[in-house]
C-alpha cells in the first residue's frame, strides 16, 4: 500500500465518505463531501477539497475549496482570505480559502493532519 493509500484510509476513519483521485500531474484531489459547519455559516454543510500535491508527502498541502456560495451568515461577502478560483487540474471554480499549514513534518504529519488545520479554519467562522 502506498503512503497515499494509507494516510487516505487514515482520513476515511474520520471523513468515510472521502474520496481520493489521482490527476494527470501525479497530484490528489481529496473530496469530503457533506462536510457539517458550526454555526456561523450561511448553510450547514459544505464539500472540501484540497490537493496533495506531486511529490506528497515531502511537498505539503496548500489551501483548500468549498462551496462557492459558501458565506459568513448572512453576509454576500466573500469570507476573510478567500476568493473564487479553480481547482487546479480540475477546473471547477470554488471558494478557494488561501489559508497555509505553519509547519509540514513529512515523517510526521498525514493527510488528517491537514485535514484538521482546515476543520480549524471552519470553526474560526470570519
Amino acid at each position: 500500500m502506498s503512503v497515499i493509500d494509507a494516510q487516505f484510509a487514515e482520513l476515511q476513519t474520520r471523513c468515510p465518505p472521502a474520496s481520493l483521485t489521482r490527476l494527470g500531474s501525479g497530484a490528489y484531489l481529496i473530496t469530503v463531501p457533506d462536510y457539517e459547519l458550526p454555526a456561523g455559516w450561511s448553510r450547514p454543510k459544505t464539500t472540501i477539497k484540497f490537493i496533495a500535491p506531486p511529490g506528497y508527502p515531502m511537498a505539503k498541502p496548500d489551501c483548500f475549496w468549498a462551496d462557492q456560495d459558501l458565506r459568513v451568515g448572512g453576509s454576500p461577502g466573500i469570507p476573510q482570505s478567500c476568493g473564487h478560483n479553480p481547482i487546479p487540474e480540475v477546473g471547477t471554480p470554488q471558494l478557494w480559502f488561501s489559508w497555509h499549514v505553519a509547519t509540514w513534518n513529512p515523517n510526521v504529519d498525514t493527510l488528517l493532519t491537514y485535514f484538521r488545520v482546515i476543520e480549524r479554519r471552519l470553526f474560526e467562522v470570519r
